[in-house]
């Protein structure tokens, strides 16, 4: 499969953020969104088996694995290498929300999937089918740069019965800042989590940080 790079870092985004990871990132990308912070991974990439990824893997001797891209469920391997991942590791599969997600969710892992927001130009691509799917221990990300992209998200939540940790983000450069944000949430009573992108915080535009 293809391959951007491997890399150790602290998780930045999501529940399970500031908890120290190895990062698989993937090449390649179905979708091009307006904001994406690693189009690096768009094309490209080196071709790797599933023995070189798990050697890389395992001389970092991280217990977390974070599985991202790029879009993972474009590699045609990607299930066999989770398969042999989830032998020894705990694992957590980013997915942009437009790929079928029911062979993620029938293993033992945390999914964690985007809905994109209008602001994105990629909302029309969501399989909405994927929100009926995520479970307890699974997550889903609004990314969002302005108040249609919060209200968009809004409505997106209160029309799915969701059992997921839901989370807000703000996007970097957005009309709406994480102050804003999470006024909104506040007022508006919203049971979602208001999160920054921690990797940012700490190593700025640094490209194998996060």
């Amino acid at each position: 499969m293809k391959i951007t790079e491997i890399f150790h870092s602290l998780q930045g985004e999501g529940i399970k953020i500031g908890l120290p990871t190895t990062f698989v990132r993937t090449s390649s990308c179905n979708l091009r969104c307006e904001w994406c912070d690693t189009r690096y991974a768009w094309e490209g990439g080196e071709e790797m088996d599933i023995s070189e990824i798990m050697e890389k893997i395992d001389e970092i001797g991280c217990s977390r694995v974070c599985i991202t891209g790029g879009e993972p469920l474009l590699q045609d391997d990607i299930l066999s290498l989770i398969d042999q991942l989830l032998e020894n590791y705990e694992i957590s599969v980013e997915t942009n929300g437009s790929i079928d997600i029911s062979e993620l969710v029938e293993r033992d892992l945390m999914v964690s999937m985007d809905y994109k927001t209008p602001s994105s130009k990629m909302n029309n691509k969501m399989r909405k089918e994927n929100l009926n799917l995520l479970r307890k221990t699974d997550q889903l990300k609004f990314v969002i740069s302005d108040k249609k992209d919060y209200n968009f998200s809004l409505n997106v939540i209160e029309s799915f019965d969701l059992e997921c940790k839901t989370i807000f983000q703000p996007v970097e450069e957005g009309d709406l800042d994480i102050k804003e944000l999470a006024e909104s949430v506040l007022e508006d009573g919203l049971d979602v989590r208001v999160l920054p992108q921690l990797h940012k915080i700490i190593w700025k535009e640094e490209e194998g940080s996060f």
